[in-house]
């Protein structure tokens, strides 16, 4: 590109494609060019020179006003975005930081409208324990992902335990990031699967049931006959204590031989919905489960209410808090090594596998929606051997009321 000076404060600029006129002068104190995209005929430039003499006119008198003159002019935008950065900077420097604490607060109050309340409580739970005594007062903009590293790897725990302490807040930083207040979200190169040793990360849980011994010693250990009426009932049905203390009266279908789970009770809230899509269901009436309603019945059963009282209040059970006292008591009186009250729903699935029943049958007793965690916790009950005795013990609770279902179990010399 080359460029001619006419001696009047106005050059002459060709490139390969275009041709401009360019305006000359001094402003402030600095050599200004402002381009005129015009060809470089007659008239053009004497326009650019009579533009150029009203502007250097103006600047002596004192009414130059840059923007009128050259509305597109690249030093005005330039002076334009300066003036946005340094308000800005102004407002950023005026307002105070955004905490971690802050964001933290902000997602738990997202989160209790629209979480469960179990969730809800759970994270709330978490945050005091866990993430404000270690971030409340640190400016989320300081938060990198070092920060978060050295601090996760410091964590003692299981991998799953580990997940829920980071859940709310890495959730609470994405919430910084979606409202403008950070510019991306630390967590994001966080992976915690190299972050925790081999034994962290390897969950020690397994699924460790009652036999036929133990079951008879622990419910004859229920000085209560609500109480044995309700860990019978467990038993011979799998179904989590959260749903057997919400169970209704007009949820047990005696005429069909089934039992309807049709919701939870969790966290001091009656909820009609299960833990997952494929938690309500309908469980088939066993006889273990049927003697222990017939027997409740008499102490409930006059209304359409909760089929399980607590036997001192005579008032629905209150969670699981209640339940477990209740449970350590007996278990400590019936001489049963001691496992929690959860393992009456694995002692439903390994026994029924036991005496025969096919995966995905137990799949859906459960409340599964498939075969996969009942052949990963329950696989080696699949093959397992029962001595006739037992074996009969156990038919005694567990085979179906249901005539038509008498022979679901296969016959063994």
């Amino acid at each position: 590109m080359g460029a001619k000076n006419s001696g009047t404060g106005i050059e002459l600029r060709k490139g390969a494609r275009s041709e401009t006129i360019r305006i000359v002068f001094q402003y402030q104190g600095k050599r200004c060019r402002e381009p005129l995209k015009l060809e470089h005929t007659r008239n053009n430039i004497a326009y650019a020179r009579r533009l150029q003499n009203a502007v250097v006119n103006a600047i002596e008198r004192g009414t130059f006003v840059y923007e009128e003159f050259f509305p597109d002019s690249l030093t005005i935008r330039r002076q334009k975005q300066a003036q946005a950065n340094a308000q800005a900077a102004a407002a950023a420097q005026a307002s105070p930081p955004v905490l971690v604490g802050d964001l933290l607060r902000d997602y738990l109050l997202i989160a209790k409208r629209n979480l469960e309340l179990s969730t809800y409580n759970c994270y709330q739970q978490v945050a005091n324990n866990h993430l404000f005594p270690q971030w409340e007062d640190k400016p989320a903009t300081e938060l990198t992902t070092r920060d978060l590293r050295k601090w996760i790897m410091g964590m003692n725990g299981k991998s799953k335990t580990i997940q829920l302490i980071l859940t709310p807040m890495r959730n609470a930083i994405e919430l910084g990031v979606t409202e403008g207040d950070l510019e991306s979200n630390p967590f994001d190169s966080i992976k915690l699967g190299k972050l925790l040793p081999r034994d962290q990360r390897v969950s020690k849980f397994k699924a460790d049931p009652f036999n036929i011994d133990e079951m008879e010693l622990i419910l004859n250990a229920c000085n209560r006959d609500e109480e044995r009426n309700m860990l019978q009932f467990a038993f011979c049905t799998g179904m989590r204590p959260s749903e057997y203390i919400a169970l209704q009266w007009p949820a047990v279908d005696e005429q069909h031989h089934q039992v309807n789970v049709a919701g939870a009770f969790v966290d001091g809230e009656m909820k009609d919905r299960a833990k997952t899509l494929s938690g309500l269901r309908t469980i088939d009436m066993r006889c273990g489960a049927l003697g222990a309603l017939l027997a409740q019945r008499a102490l409930t059963g006059a209304g359409a209410g909760t089929v399980f009282l607590h036997p001192r209040s005579g008032k629905p059970w209150q969670g699981d808090k209640p339940i477990y006292n209740c449970w350590k008591r007996i278990i400590k009186a019936s001489g049963v090594r001691f496992r929690n009250p959860y393992q009456t729903r694995h002692t439903f699935a390994s026994n029924l596998l036991m005496l025969g029943a096919l995966p995905l049958y137990v799949a859906t007793q459960m409340g599964h929606a498939d075969t996969t965690m009942i052949v990963r916790t329950y696989g080696k009950w699949i093959a397992a051997g029962l001595d006739h005795g037992r074996r009969e013990r156990l038919l005694r609770l567990y085979a179906q009321t249901n005539p038509l279902r008498a022979d679901e179990f296969p016959k063994y010399n």
